[in-house]
């Protein structure tokens, strides 16, 4: 008989699966698990990461996720710890980011339902919208077999967080492993991604070579794949198009000669409404996407849809599909290039591909001025320009905040995969710092660094103490206009200037990170960002450059009235 108890096997089983890191904040009922980490970690090389909020401990274990292809850990205890890891696992969900969200319970005998107890919550009812599969381990010899099972469910078909309810009672009881054995991934779950139907495979194959101009569009899900070489490599061969969702970004160099920034840049938004194929890899065509209806894409009787997803579910959502390939994106692809090789060679280049590329350089001229200002206040496309290029393209960039994510969209490109960290799909903010954390420690060789509006930053503002106390020197600049701006640029257009609680104060947060026992710096000569840049990187410390930026300029990016117009102005009477 070998004997531990239900915390230890919790922990082993991390251990089978890989894990290093677990992100939370230590409490009473979650204690076993944080002492089993303790006591196996120097051996095993898995480590308890203390954030100062588990909103932050969330959003670490997603970036790990998106940086390393892995499913990312967080734990809560039970009542306020679990709720408060909600934002971060919202955030991961609206993403399809795979998670394994362990909360601490009260003793199963005090719970379910619960009858007074202090910090009582049913916390898989919390955790049911934002997961897509849930337990509660009741028993401790359920422990190995459910673990086993939240790791097969997160990673499976579309990728998601899953959560784990751990009464107090159940860490402490022992089981034997023997009987209820810790198995490695390979015993229990898949571990070759599923191919589309071949029959279906052949069939795409022909219509994309039907096609006179094609275009590949590809979301998040090729960047959860890898299938980053294949995508590129079939859009090569085709001489086709290729663009990605926003929330895909990384996955294909943004200097390839084949890429179209993503609409409503001009090269894209052409490509998209001419193409008489798509083929859409890895994503939902949603509100980001501008639903795959036209003015923004062709009309549906005439333009072909071809798509490819692992998650059946995904198939269609918001525009009719042509033909469906239910299939990892990486698998298929591969598989999609044979069956075009075996038909034809190499194709041509198309010539309308050059006027996409001449539509493409026009937009971005639009942005020079603006990104070689000189003007104090600084520009925020001239910030933008000076951090993108100091950095190396290989380089990790968490973005966050809402018109400073809109210049990072007009100014900033991505080289290489999962290298842009963004909760694109929830629109969360707060995730920045942490996720550049996250980031981090999943990825020391790599430069890392957060760019962020300055209400933004303040959500998650004291983690920079733990960058400090985990020896990780990110670098996060802030674009601060003392206000939430997307908000006063709405209420500027919208309400006539009429401004509602978007201002702060002008606070130092150079001083704050200094006091955090971090290097800060204020720039407000647009002249000093790269010197300022280079000195945060030369301290050896987490750094946060606090950047004044222009508000009138930076509150009002080209676009902000196309997105948000009509959410401040359907149904409402504005005055």
């Amino acid at each position: 008989m070998a004997a531990v108890n239900g915390a230890e096997a919790l922990v082993r089983c991390l251990i089978e699966e890989g894990v290093s890191c677990v992100f939370g904040i230590p409490g009473d009922q979650c204690g076993p698990i944080t002492d089993a980490i303790h006591r196996m970690g120097a051996d095993a090389g898995i480590k308890f990461v203390t954030t100062r909020h588990e909103q932050a401990a969330a959003h670490m274990a997603d970036a790990w996720a998106r940086v390393t292809g892995d499913p990312g850990v967080c734990l809560g205890t039970v009542g306020p710890g679990v709720a408060n890891l909600v934002p971060g696992v919202y955030a991961a969900y609206a993403d399809s980011v795979p998670m394994i969200v362990l909360g601490a319970q009260n003793q199963t005998w005090r719970s379910y339902p619960e009858q007074g107890s202090t910090q009582a919550l049913d916390q898989i009812s919390l955790m049911a919208p934002i997961t897509k599969w849930q337990a509660l381990v009741n028993d401790v010899r359920r422990m190995p077999q459910l673990v086993q099972t939240a790791f097969r469910a997160a990673a499976a078909g579309r990728p998601a967080p899953v959560y784990l309810d751990l009464p107090s009672n159940v860490l402490c009881d022992k089981v034997d492993i023997y009987e209820n054995p810790i198995l490695p991934p390979q015993r229990y779950r898949a571990t070759a991604a599923p191919v589309a139907d071949t029959g279906l495979v052949e069939q795409a194959a022909d219509m994309l070579l039907e096609a006179e101009w094609p275009l590949i569009y590809t979301g998040g899900g090729i960047l959860r794949a890898g299938a980053w070489n294949e995508v590129t490599d079939l859009a090569e061969y085709l001489s086709a198009p290729i663009t990605t969702s926003l929330s895909g970004r990384g996955g294909i160099p943004e200097d390839h000669p084949l890429y179209l920034i993503p609409a409503p840049a001009l090269g894209a938004l052409k490509a998209q409404t001419t193409a008489d194929l798509v083929l859409l890899v890895g994503g939902r065509l949603g509100d980001m996407s501008f639903w795959g209806r036209p003015p923004f894409w062709g009309e549906v009787d005439k333009q072909r849809l071809v798509q490819i997803d692992v998650e059946p579910q995904n198939i269609g959502v918001n525009r009719p599909v042509d033909l469906a390939l239910v299939g990892d994106a990486r698998s298929t692809l591969r598989a999609l290039l044979e069956a075009v090789k075996k038909r034809t060679g190499p194709k041509l280049e198309n010539p309308r591909l050059s006027e996409a590329r001449q539509d493409q350089a026009l937009w971005l001229a639009g942005w020079e001025e603006g990104s070689h200002s000189d003007v104090i206040p600084i520009h925020p496309l001239r910030m933008i320009r000076e951090i993108r290029e100091f950095f190396p393209h290989e380089a990790i960039c968490a973005q966050d905040g809402g018109t400073t994510g809109m210049w990072i969209y007009y100014q900033h490109r991505f080289y290489s995969p999962r290298t842009h960290l963004w909760a694109a799909d929830s629109g969360h903010l707060g995730s920045g710092v942490p996720y550049a954390i996250g980031a981090k420690m999943a990825r020391p060789d790599l430069p890392v660094y957060c760019i962020t509006g300055d209400g933004s930053f303040g959500f998650n503002a004291m983690e920079m103490e733990t960058a400090k106390r985990e020896n990780m020197p990110i670098v996060v600049i802030i674009a601060n206009d003392c206000s939430w701006g997307m908000i006063k640029g709405g209420q500027s257009l919208f309400c006539d200037g009429r401004y509602c609680g978007v201002d702060f104060c002008d606070t130092r947060y150079d001083q704050l990170a200094e006091a955090l026992g971090c290097y800060g710096e204020r720039v407000t000569d647009s002249a000093q960002i790269r010197p300022a840049l280079q000195r945060a990187v030369d301290s050896g410390l987490p750094a946060v450059l606090d950047v004044m930026v222009d508000v009138e300029v930076h509150m009002a990016p080209p676009d902000l009235a196309f997105l948000l117009g009509d959410v401040w102005m359907e149904g409402c009477d504005m005055g």
